[in-house]
């Protein structure tokens, strides 16, 4: 449930804060024994371009990218998000970490512990960490996610949500941000509106 008094985001961290795709593929090249280069960086989500299928799918990519590799403590963020966010928390914006890191069965501890670990190690600020699929169900005023079916599901619930551009979401309509300078002007914005009860930025596309 939001809480009314202040004003929360609601974040996702794969691909928006942390940079997973970058990670996810040289692991992958590892994984899969074929050159960094050969893997395109234009994926689709589930990354089905790099040939998976073949050699066991994606949940076993991802299971070795988390318990052998450390991808989850090990990843580079985003340019500029860990400041950003710090940033938006020291102007009183409720950062509320929304993650469905757990899809995977056996893998759980060690998926909370080193994303607890990443957090504190780029001192990204936080008030709340929600593991869990359906994120509108925990309340933010506002939502970043690059995953569509993620946005799609949230918009569908009257949640107002930006979309952080990458190769998976190109189709998807605004808001959107590029970066995380523009992450920054459209929450501030975002803010504005529920500080004042007007209506614009998330009329269309939802």
């Amino acid at each position: 449930m939001t809480d009314n008094s202040r004003f929360i985001f609601g974040v996702d961290l794969d691909g928006v804060v942390g940079d997973f795709y970058g990670a996810v593929r040289k692991i992958a090249a590892e994984w899969l024994n074929k050159p960094v280069e050969s893997l395109t960086t234009e994926v689709s989500f589930g990354l089905k371009e790099w040939g998976l299928d073949e050699f066991g799918g994606y949940d076993r990519l991802h299971r070795f990218a988390v318990t052998q590799r450390n991808i989850f403590r090990d990843m580079q963020p985003i340019e500029n998000a860990p400041a950003i966010l710090r940033k938006l928390s020291s102007q009183g914006v409720r950062i509320r970490i929304i993650t469905h890191r757990l899809f995977l069965k056996f893998s759980h501890k060690t998926t909370i512990t080193q994303t607890v670990d990443w957090l504190d190690n780029f001192d990204i600020p936080y008030w709340d960490i929600c593991f869990m699929n359906d994120k509108g169900a925990v309340g933010a005023n506002v939502y970043i996610d690059d995953a569509p079916e993620n946005i799609i599901n949230l918009r569908k619930q009257g949640c107002k949500t930006i979309v952080f551009s990458n190769s998976t979401n190109r189709d998807m309509p605004g808001p959107r941000a590029n970066n995380w300078l523009e992450v920054e002007r459209l929450v501030m914005e975002a803010r504005e509106e529920w500080q004042t009860g007007t209506v614009g930025l998330f009329v269309h596309g939802e």
